[in-house]
């Protein structure tokens, strides 16, 4: 893709189509006098009557005036300046997005101008545009035959505006970063599970490797064996698939591999449930189950991408769940990489399991801090909602610093409590250390709660995004699928961290 930044005037650009925002009450915006008389001053009455529409989000699209080179505009609503946010501003762009694929235009230019705020500038706009742009229009290839569709993609981007050009490129193009890490995400959500297996999730975590200059290691079913994976190897059992897991190194900060944030996804490319068997309605879609591992590798690739001062080690633990005669069965007890024993009381209950061995293994490997993420309950939905985040921690002061970074990309977190009571519950067998699922009431929390007691003293954040991951439904990002949650969430946390750790 192209990106330009020029201060040239609208009716100089010779592309596609030209995009303009337009506020509830224009005549306050600086800029609204050169944007009218570029329309002959037409454009202040075709708001009054309505034919340009300025609520937010709100779309109109007309032809081109006079001898302009390009073909059609597109006026798209602000609202009221004063309410407008960096999230809805990329809201809005992922609005214009939609709108520039169904128009199948694919050279855009923006006036940059017709958009600032009092309190969003020009760069905010670059960052926002290029981004909402590339996440708006997003589309999984599909496996149709039947289709004569072309694959959408912008080919130029041109922003118009008189602000600092290197400082709006740079913008544009860590916005653009983060788009492409998202849809990455999304993709390997939206892939079947005949053909993402664990062993293709490997492969895709050795491409970021060579492509980043990550350390990598992958270690499979026999390497895990001789380290004592128990607990990853029993919902392996009953696969004919060999399970992974997939280590990332990215070595940004202090050359002797200490403070380091450990990023721990779940990735089961596929869950019947084992022999606490799923009903047909919930099996389906459960090829996303490894979105908290798409996450993580969305994360990594704007890590590779942007480079931030800060060491983060990426452990993903793959394998599908599910059921054979050498299957994992309730009543089972299971040793962990860790030591600690689990009874088996729920076979449905594997997410846990495979993050208790992963967790354990990042720590060993040098992790200071943990963040693990997995589409790990539906208590997590019917506590929260399908649009927002689960969180669970042992360290408030951890928690606040990754909410900030939460707040900054918009990504709705919520946290929940664990208590001594919770924690009495996952310890309650009579066989073992730990069962794995002491009830459905508190769902969420002994889900997350059961991967707490894998990881110690350690600082501690767990995300549950069996809501947020996937979307029944067209929403203000994207399409209907998967939806990349948190991609963006733990890179921005890695970046502050980075830039935290350089002013100190």
């Amino acid at each position: 893709m192209k990106t330009i930044i020029t201060n040239k005037q609208i009716m100089e650009t010779n592309l596609d189509v030209v995009v303009i925002g337009v506020p509830e009450h224009p005549e306050n915006n600086t800029n609204w006098k050169v944007i009218n008389d570029t329309f002959n001053g037409k454009l202040t009455d075709w708001v009054k009557t309505g034919d340009v529409k300025t609520e937010l989000n709100a779309v109109t699209k007309l032809p081109s005036m006079g001898d302009s080179t390009f073909k059609r505009v597109v006026f798209i609503g602000l609202g009221a300046s004063k309410k407008l946010t960096d999230q809805g501003l990329l809201e809005v762009f992922s609005k214009v997005g939609k709108e520039l694929k169904s128009m199948k235009s694919e050279s855009v230019s923006i006036w940059a101008d017709s958009f600032t705020t009092e309190e969003l500038g020009a760069d905010d706009v670059a960052f926002a545009s290029l981004q909402g742009l590339v996440l708006g229009s997003y589309q999984f290839a599909d496996y149709k035959t039947t289709s004569n569709e072309k694959d959408f993609e912008f080919n130029t981007v041109e922003l118009l505006s008189t602000a600092d050009e290197d400082e709006l490129k740079a913008a544009m193009e860590v916005g653009l970063v983060h788009a492409d890490a998202v849809n990455s995400a999304r993709t390997l959500v939206n892939t079947p599970p005949n053909i993402l297996t664990a062993v293709k999730m490997a492969e895709h975590g050795e491409m970021l490797a060579e492509k980043y200059g990550f350390e990598v290691e992958i270690l499979g079913k026999k390497e895990m064996e001789e380290l004592g994976m128990g607990a990853i190897l029993a919902v392996n059992k009953g696969s004919v698939e060999e399970p992974r897991l997939i280590v990332l190194k990215y070595a940004g900060g202090n050359e002797d591999w200490t403070d380091v944030v450990g990023l721990v996804g779940k990735g089961i490319t596929y869950d019947t449930g084992g022999y606490s068997l799923k009903p047909r309605e919930g099996m389906v879609g459960m090829k996303g189950d490894m979105g908290g591992a798409a996450a993580v590798f969305g994360a990594m690739q704007i890590i590779g991408e942007l480079r931030p001062a800060k060491n983060v080690i990426a452990v993903i633990a793959s394998t599908d769940n599910m059921v054979s005669g050498d299957a994992f069965k309730p009543d089972d007890v299971i040793t962990s990489l860790s030591g600690k024993t689990i009874e088996v009381l729920n076979t449905d209950a594997e997410g846990r399991l495979v993050l208790a061995d992963a967790v354990t293994y990042a720590k060993q490997s040098g992790a200071n801090y943990l963040i693990d993420i997995a589409t790990l309950t539906g208590g997590v939905i019917v506590a929260l909602g399908k649009d927002k985040t689960g969180a669970l921690t042992n360290n408030e002061a951890f928690f606040e610093d990754f909410m900030e970074a939460s707040v900054e990309t918009g990504e709705f977190v919520w946290r929940l409590p664990l208590t001594e009571s919770d924690k009495k519950r996952l310890r309650k067998s009579e066989v073992a250390d730990l069962n794995n699922s002491p009830g459905r009431d508190g769902h969420m929390i002994f889900g997350g709660g059961f991967v707490g007691e894998f990881v110690g003293d350690t600082p501690w954040i767990h995300l549950d995004i069996a809501g947020t991951s996937e979307a029944d439904a067209p929403h203000v990002l994207g399409p209907k699928g998967a939806t990349g949650a948190m991609t963006r969430t733990l890179a921005t946390f890695i970046e502050r961290l980075a830039e935290d750790s350089s002013e100190a």
